[in-house]
């Protein structure tokens, strides 16, 4: 496939002239994409996500999964970028257990900051809407505090950057002209509530996807906020409700051909193997999330039957269990403050679940003990 995608502008930086590329606005012309490179797979995603959003109620709380899915996808969309944080940092920050690596915490807590902010938005009737502003926003909590402080948090670049390479001479890819930028945002958001062409809403995800991350709009973060594009638009266009799949996790196994897919369109105007890539990906990670939801319910359920079989269960150490799932990682003062109970009463109920094996202590100390419920956190982890 040989259509011309963009133009180039000469962009003088660092001293050096170099070619950047400016992409054409959205649909793909010159030829359209066809209908018979999607239709099929289109229809095997959607299956793939109706069937997600039918398991999720397997569950007591759909909060639960939400949860996990939320910082799963938080932890793999920084990890894309380097960060070497795991899901097990994050459940002993929130513990507030020392965790030795805070920065690439940080750095996904942040994430998650932005993602829930995003995401109260479009659900608030006057919260913003997919927007400039919205993303420059979002942008601002993710960069803030973190490494990329320094980057200009909330606003779009004033100066050119690039993809690889030392300088942009020898660059990867070279992103369009810092002036080109809002005109360029200002096109993909028409064509987000653009009715026409006739295409399907995942398939304009991944367009959308793959245009902001050509744009390159920011100095930093651009790979995490056009992941998270990914997920708002999803419920905006009604695809997944609740943000139960992380795509990440598909996107970073496969990271060397995500690049790729994506370098195509710029170079070869190859739209189709990166619509196919994508919709692909979204029917094995809805597949993935599906399969994980039947076993984290199989595990939960099977650890509930158990306490309630217990003759020395008792209405605290029932209410403990319920907030497992959301409080993986904790301390006796910790299940003191959430049940609102004395240190006794923790204690005990904290005593029931670790003479089942459901939860374990983590320090060996006699003092200042801190539990994990391990066989969750695997689960999760793997």
């Amino acid at each position: 496939m040989n259509r011309d995608t963009g133009t180039y502008a000469i962009s003088t930086t660092l001293g050096e002239p170099v070619r950047a590329f400016v992409p054409h606005p959205l649909p793909p012309a010159g030829p359209a994409l066809a209908p018979v490179v999607y239709v099929e797979l289109n229809r095997q995603a959607e299956l793939a996500l109706a069937r997600l959003a039918g398991v999720s109620g397997l569950v007591p709380s759909v909060d639960w999964l939400l949860y996990s899915a939320i910082r799963k996808e938080a932890l793999l969309t920084s990890q894309i970028e380097g960060t070497q944080a795991t899901l097990t940092d994050l459940f002993d920050e929130e513990a507030g257990f020392k965790v030795s690596n805070t920065e690439d915490v940080e750095e996904v807590t942040n994430y998650l900051q932005a993602f829930r902010w995003v995401q109260e938005q479009l659900r608030d009737p006057n919260g913003l809407p997919i927007s400039l502003r919205l993303l420059c926003e979002a942008h601002h909590l993710l960069l803030n505090g973190a490494r990329g402080a320094g980057k200009q948090p909330g606003e779009l670049r004033r100066s050119q950057n690039w993809i690889g390479g030392t300088r942009p001479g020898n660059a990867a890819f070279v992103p369009p002209p810092p002036e080109h930028v809002p005109a360029l945002l200002a096109d993909m958001e028409r064509f987000i509530y653009d009715d026409g062409p006739d295409l399907p809403p995942m398939v304009r995800v991944a367009l959308i996807h793959a245009q902001f991350e050509t744009i390159h709009p920011f100095l930093d973060g651009n790979g995490r906020i056009g992941r998270l594009l990914i997920a708002a638009l999803f419920e905006h266009c009604g695809l997944l409700v609740e943000p139960l799949m992380y795509l990440s996790g598909y996107l970073k196994q496969h990271q060397a051909e995500y690049y790729r897919r994506l370098s195509a369109i710029r170079t070869e105007g190859d739209w189709e193997t990166w619509v196919t890539f994508f919709l692909e990906g979204v029917a094995v990670a809805a597949a993935d999330a599906e399969r994980n939801i039947i076993k984290v319910a199989s595990l939960v359920a099977a650890d509930r039957k158990r306490l309630l079989q217990s003759p020395k269960a008792g209405p605290a150490s029932y209410r403990l269990f319920e907030m497992l799932p959301m409080m993986p990682r904790f301390t006796i003062e910790r299940v003191r403050q959430q049940l609102d109970t004395s240190f006794p009463t923790a204690t005990a109920a904290v005593k029931v679940l670790e003479d089942l094996g459901i939860v374990a202590e983590m320090t060996g100390q006699k003092k200042n003990r801190s539990y994990s419920y391990q066989a969750y956190v695997e689960l999760l982890s793997r």
